[in-house]
């Protein structure tokens, strides 16, 4: 029996239309949902995907801010800017785009952001809320992951499951939303020893390590549930899914699965912070 795809793509689609109405009840209530953006110096990377979030605002009749800020700006600048945003009732979600300049206290600068406006799930307090099942904006891959997951109708209670990175924003939230959901939770990295044998083990893996194909097929169980976070300039993930249809019971394309869902949870939570001034 062939995997079943888990189409982040399509979901994301679907998701935009729910949007879309929304926003327009929202509209009607004299509320402009708006996300500010905030890229620090010229990534060509960063610009790429700050577009894209700006792009798929408009889409669903969302307002957009771009704030752009120099290379050589410090963290006081940059928390200034903050500040405005936070104060401004009119902004419903704040994005600061990562990485930023060396020279800038990054952790300092997320964590200066509103929880309120906090779309992007950056903030520790947003992370603690989220890991004790409190309210809060989970950071937007993995809880595009999950919306995914349960969307699919992916029974994740007892399974045990492998998170293969540990980045604040990625690995461990991740770990933290599938305990959340009942999961028994491994996190590896990099530099787990003997990884081949604990991902041997997984009931469900996420690649989020970043580095690319760096799960192989042997190493994949037969039937698991592979999530493949990743995305390089190879058009491969963190996993090698050539086998996939063959091997796993469900599994996330690369491109085409985990990355629509990430913008489309960013665009979700801000509609959702803009809702809450009518509820």
């Amino acid at each position: 029996m062939a995997a079943k795809i888990l189409d982040g793509k399509k979901l994301a689609t679907l998701s935009e239309e729910h949007i879309k109405t929304e926003v327009s009840e929202l509209l009607s209530k004299g509320i402009q949902p708006t996300l500010a953006t905030i890229l620090v110096g010229n990534d060509p990377a960063s610009e790429t995907y700050v577009r894209m979030k700006r792009n798929t605002c408009k889409k669903v009749g969302m307002q957009s801010i771009a704030v752009e800020l120099p290379e050589t700006t410090t963290t006081d600048d940059l928390l200034e800017a903050i500040q405005k945003l936070n104060s401004d009732k009119n902004v419903h979600g704040i994005l600061l785009q990562h990485p930023v300049p060396s020279q800038i206290d990054e952790r300092k600068c997320f964590d200066a952001i509103d929880i309120e406006k906090d779309v992007d799930g950056v903030t520790c307090l947003g992370f603690g809320n989220m890991s004790m099942g409190l309210s809060a904006y989970g950071s937007c891959t993995p809880a595009g992951i999950i919306r995914l997951i349960k969307h699919y109708e992916l029974e994740v209670q007892g399974l045990n499951a492998v998170v293969v990175g540990r980045s604040p924003i990625l690995g461990k939230p991740m770990a933290m939303m599938l305990l959340n959901l009942n999961a028994t939770v491994t996190i590896c990295h990099s530099r787990t020893i003997n990884i081949e044998s604990i991902i041997k083990q997984a009931d469900l893996i996420v690649g989020a390590v970043g580095i690319p194909r760096f799960v192989k097929t042997e190493w994949i169980k037969q039937d698991a549930i592979v999530i493949d976070a990743g995305f390089h300039t190879e058009k491969c993930g963190d996993i090698d899914l050539s086998e996939m249809d063959h091997i796993s019971s469900a599994y996330t394309p690369v491109p085409g699965g985990v990355g629509p869902m990430t913008i489309n949870t960013l665009i979700l939570h801000t509609m959702q912070s803009a809702k809450k001034l009518v509820s």
